[in-house]
């Protein structure tokens, strides 16, 4: 992100969700109409897009404003200090706004109407607890060059061994409300994702922040002994 000025990292993550959403939102309508009714079809063809759109997309634009493409991502970059926080208001807003725009354009793509509210139920203790399972974000400090797959390779096994599907982006839930396609949730089933996304960030990043610390960093951070008088 070095170099980059905050409006040209503000249009990279607005591209980089937007490509996101259309992925999405898209192979899930084209999934679902291939798939002539079998469920397992539809999501796999929209897991495989929705992973390789995702590398792609951090690939091209993680270079200039980190791409977060997730407001939970953007929180824990705050928390560990490595995005102002006063800049942090600016990143979430983008992501909520450009995950729309992502939602329309694929909508338009396939013949669907512009917006509309879904209708699909996502709730209950089980989908919550797959959502704060699926939203991870410790690779980052660890292994920088990793993230791309990393993350395009947890986001496609979540697909399938968690409950809730692995949403794990509050813009993302936020942007599935208005689809009622294959990949949407009901908007009064989006609260309760919301909250265990960000739980599960803010728990992911303290335990990576402990875990990924050096013993030379806590013996600096340590207080002297006190010499004996």
């Amino acid at each position: 992100m070095a170099g980059y000025d905050l409006p040209r990292r503000l249009v990279a993550e607005a591209l980089g969700i937007a490509f996101l959403l259309a992925g999405v939102v898209g192979s899930g309508i084209m999934g679902e109409r291939l798939a002539d009714g079998n469920v397992a079809i539809a999501l796999l063809g929209n897991t495989i897009a929705t992973g390789a759109i995702l590398a792609v997309l951090i690939l091209v634009f993680g270079p200039i404003s980190g791409a977060h493409f997730n407001p939970a991502v953007t929180v824990s970059f705050a928390v560990q200090r490595a995005l102002p926080w006063r800049e942090a208001p600016f990143y979430i807003a983008v992501q909520v706004a450009a995950g729309l725009v992502g939602v329309i354009c694929a909508h338009l793509m396939f013949g669907e109407p512009v917006l509309s509210l879904s209708s699909t139920a996502r709730t209950g203790a089980p989908q919550w607890l797959g959502e704060f399972v699926a939203t991870i974000i410790g690779c980052l400090r660890a292994a920088p060059q990793a993230v791309p797959h990393a993350v395009r390779l947890f986001i496609t096994s979540g697909y399938w061994f968690t409950s809730s599907t692995s949403f794990a982006n509050p813009a993302v839930t936020i942007a599935r409300s208005f689809t009622d396609t294959f990949s949407g949730i009901a908007p009064a089933h989006m609260p309760a994702f919301l909250v265990a996304q960000f739980v599960g960030a803010i728990a992911a990043t303290l335990v990576f922040r402990w875990l990924l610390r050096s013993a030379a960093a806590e013996a600096a951070e340590a207080p002297s002994p006190q010499p004996a008088e």
